[in-house]
């Protein structure tokens, strides 16, 4: 019976790892993405219970090759994000501050009250730029006179929607734009910061709509807007950082299609998950909000901030913009078959309506 059992569970495990190699846009199948560490986990517990309990038999078998497959697949996915794999985005070397650029990056949970939290944290960490998804005029009126003196440059757009977003600079913003790229009710904020030492970089702030029952029927709408930018920076290869919730995980296909569209790199690979999705359920958790840079940036240091009542944890990064290190980076690059499906997808989710 035991047998049986572990068998079933180990090909469930496997269809589930299968699935998610299915290049569709329908959201039960990309959610599959999302629990890989989760699935490898129990299909190792699915293995290591098979041989220490059941006899041997047909059912030991299937239990052993599915779950060892999938764990392998799994694995091939996962290892890019450990410290077992090398690092994509070099480590910084320079301790020259005026280069450097620090972000806080915090998805407050619109109905989360806990502003103070999050304020004591920005304060602590003194970062040079602050944004915050799902903020709305609430959220606002509690960041605005608490941050406006060290961060007197901003762009606000506070929505009810669970899509407002801030952005609070201690830098200079100039050519700032409020765009809406894929969806009329999805903001993104475009804009150039000036470093201390007078260079400026582009930055863009996301966040799509995530592919689920209550939100869209499709990934198709979030696809649509990470490949939008990703062809956009790769048109005007500058000095840029993105980020935001992305309502994506770092391992899926459309993550790793951006980054090889718009030559973006991963400051997590080779570092660890960092995972901020969900605070509150420890065995329900992988990387959902993300900082990505060109190959003109290094790491200074990255880390996952505490809980302070939203569903997301806040997450830092400290970068130093050293173009003369690019060279030193291995930059992801889409082929001609790549580039095409990106175009497509991007038109598919300019002209197809969301049902849901």
């Amino acid at each position: 019976m035991l047998g049986i059992l572990l068998g079933s569970i180990a090909i469930v495990l496997l269809l589930a790892t299968l699935i998610a190699r299915i290049h569709l846009h329908w959201w039960w199948i990309r959610s599959f993405e999302f629990p890989r560490l989760q699935i490898a986990f129990l299909a190792l517990i699915t293995w290591l219970l098979a041989v220490i309990f059941v006899e041997p038999g047909p059912w030991l078998w299937v239990a052993l090759f599915a779950s060892g497959i999938t764990l392998l697949f799994q694995l091939y996915y996962i290892l890019p994000w450990t410290p077992l794999w090398p690092v994509q985005v070099k480590t910084a070397e320079s301790n020259d501050s005026d280069k450097r650029i620090t972000l806080l990056i915090a998805n407050v949970l619109t109905p989360n009250r806990q502003a103070q939290a999050l304020i004591d944290m920005i304060k602590q960490h003194q970062p040079d730029i602050v944004l915050t998804l799902e903020s709305d005029q609430w959220w606002q009126d509690q960041l605005d006179p608490a941050l406006a003196e060290q961060w007197p440059h901003s762009v606000k757009i506070p929505l009810d929607n669970l899509y407002g977003m801030h952005l609070y600079s201690h830098l200079e913003l100039t050519d700032t734009s409020v765009k809406w790229l894929i969806q009329d009710d999805i903001p993104s904020i475009h804009t150039r910061v000036t470093l201390a030492n007078g260079d400026s970089i582009r930055f863009y702030a996301l966040h799509p709509r995530p592919p689920a029952p209550s939100e869209s029927e499709k990934s198709l709408w979030r696809d649509a807007e990470l490949l939008l930018v990703g062809k956009q920076i790769h048109k005007d290869p500058r000095a840029t950082l993105v980020a935001g919730d992305l309502n994506d995980v770092a391992w899926s296909r459309t993550t790793r299609l951006f980054c090889r569209v718009g030559g973006m790199l991963d400051p997590r690979r080779g570092r660890g998950l960092f995972s901020t999705f969900h605070a509150k359920y420890p065995m329900l958790r992988w990387p959902l909000d993300h900082i990505f840079v060109t190959e003109h940036f290094t790491l200074v240091g990255m880390q996952r901030l505490n809980y302070f009542g939203s569903d997301h944890f806040p997450i830092l990064a400290t970068f130093c913009y050293r173009p003369s290190r690019q060279d030193e980076h291995e930059t992801p690059e889409a082929d001609a078959e790549e580039r095409s499906e990106a175009s497509e997808t991007i038109q598919e989710g300019k002209t197809e309506r969301q049902e849901t």
